[in-house]
């Protein structure tokens, strides 16, 4: 369904009069009579042709017009001056205007103008090889080339029964794809079983994923269901499967062959229904030469392949994300938020972005939690945004960077304040403080300390424990 044109217009007798003359048509409209109305719907719907009058009481209607582009470049505005302001509608087509009309008008006139609006959308579409929402799918925004293909992928892999293999960088979307392969499949009625091999303690992913028995265990103390067989029926996403421990691989390994489970304790197995999905962030080929994956299971998983782009490789879906974000969460903090001001946009077309798609939500959420709009500006952003060295290359270096120059700072300016401190203490601390820098984030501490993060959760129980 085509989104509704806006219009806004301050004489409630001429709203009613052009509202009826575009149902007429055949078009939508809603109406609203001032700025910070015209402000909060926008927000919400994001229309594609506005029919606004220049002349409001609580505001500038240039100025509004402005804040619109700003927010979508490929807005159509059509403005509405009275008869001696035509210097304004002249000047607003200058600063983007799609048409503009002098009071007092006829309907033809009106038409017209909306229906030369939607030709013109309909002719950009087609420069851009997409259909009015052909930017989302199943959760995904984007309308690059490369996330096109990702949509087909998954369109054509919903329809078959194979195993697929998700790799991506943090931040790209791996549950977001799997989720979104169950629910074009034939499975879609089933349940959907995300289970994060890399947030589990080694000595209870098996029971995890395969389910255990009461008194199997210390502490098993009820029969518990594990994901194979929750998701019976439907499909089980493994994320972070680079992450699961050899002896576990085994396991899964002939779960795949068998479809068969074997619960922590059971002495006979049983035969379960599922689809397996399966991600990481790392390659996993590489991790099958450093002997930390099973070859024979990497090629049982590695049916179908999809590897999900960075953000910094499809640049041309940033503000199309932004834009989408930043309207979301307007909404569900009832803020005024209209758009991003040029400013804004530059520094992030500039970035990295080495979280991706979650670091561009943080950033925006952070926005609009902590401030108003109706515009974003440089000012209102965090930190990690804002920083040069962010801005100065699109690759992924700023968090290992960050963390060197705490190391050499540590080393050339502290080294006697350590001196005397048990080995073991040094290492505690310095695994809390990289495990903090990366906001909590275990596989990512792990990653920049070169080590497995079931390193990292067995040290960490047992500090717990202490």
């Amino acid at each position: 369904m085509a989104r509704p044109i806006l219009l806004v217009e301050d004489t409630p007798t001429l709203s009613m009069v052009y509202e009826a003359v575009i149902r007429k048509a055949g078009h939508h409209a809603e109406c609203v009579f001032s700025v910070s109305e015209a402000r909060e719907k926008f927000a919400k719907s994001k229309h594609k042709i506005v029919l606004l009058d220049l002349l409001l009481p609580d505001g500038d209607g240039m100025e509004l017009m402005a804040e619109f582009i700003a927010a979508q470049p490929d807005i159509k505005i059509i403005v509405i001056t009275a008869n001696g302001s035509i210097n304004r509608a002249v000047e607003a087509m200058r600063q983007g205007a799609f048409d503009f009309l002098v009071k007092p008008f006829d309907e033809t006139r009106l038409i017209s103008a909306v229906e030369n609006a939607q030709k013109a959308l309909a002719i950009d579409v087609e420069k851009t090889g997409r259909q009015d929402d052909a930017g989302e799918f199943q959760g995904f925004i984007g309308s690059s080339e490369a996330m096109q293909k990702i949509y087909k992928m998954v369109r054509n892999i919903g329809r078959s029964t194979a195993t697929v293999f998700v790799t991506g960088e943090s931040g790209t979307g791996k549950e977001l794809c799997a989720q979104a392969i169950h629910d074009v499949s034939n499975r879609s009625s089933g349940p959907f079983v995300p289970l994060n091999c890399g947030a589990i303690p080694r000595g209870l992913l098996e029971s995890e994923v395969f389910g255990h028995l009461k008194g199997s265990f210390t502490g098993a103390i009820a029969d518990k269901k594990g994901a194979a067989a929750a998701a019976a029926g439907g499909t089980l996403f493994l994320d972070e499967i680079c992450e699961m421990d050899l002896s576990l691989q085994t396991k899964l390994l002939r779960f795949l062959q068998t479809s068969s489970i074997q619960p922590v304790g059971a002495t006979k197995a049983h035969m379960v229904d599922v689809r397996i999905v399966c991600a990481t962030n790392r390659d996993p080929l590489a991790e099958v030469r450093a002997g930390r994956f099973r070859e024979d299971l990497f090629y049982r998983l590695h049916v179908v392949p999809i590897h999900l782009p960075p953000l910094r490789e499809r640049d041309e879906d940033i503000m199309q994300i932004a834009d989408e974000i930043l309207a979301k969460f307007t909404a569900e903090e009832g803020k005024n938020f209209t758009g991003f001001s040029p400013e804004v946009r530059d520094i992030f077309m500039a970035m990295a972005w080495p979280g991706n798609v979650r670091q561009l939500m943080n950033a925006i959420r952070n926005v609009v939690v902590l401030n108003d709009g109706p515009i974003v500006l440089p000012e209102m952003l965090p930190s990690e945004v804002t920083m040069p060295h962010k801005n100065s290359t699109r690759a992924d270096t700023a968090a290992v960077g960050a963390l060197d120059a705490m190391r050499v700072e540590g080393r050339s300016n502290n080294i006697a304040a350590f001196i005397g401190t048990p080995l073991a203490t040094l290492e505690r601390d310095f695994i809390e403080a990289t495990i903090e820098f990366c906001d909590g984030s275990i596989p990512q501490a792990a990653r920049l300390l070169d080590v497995s993060p079931s390193t990292l959760y067995r040290k960490k129980e047992s500090w717990d424990k202490t």
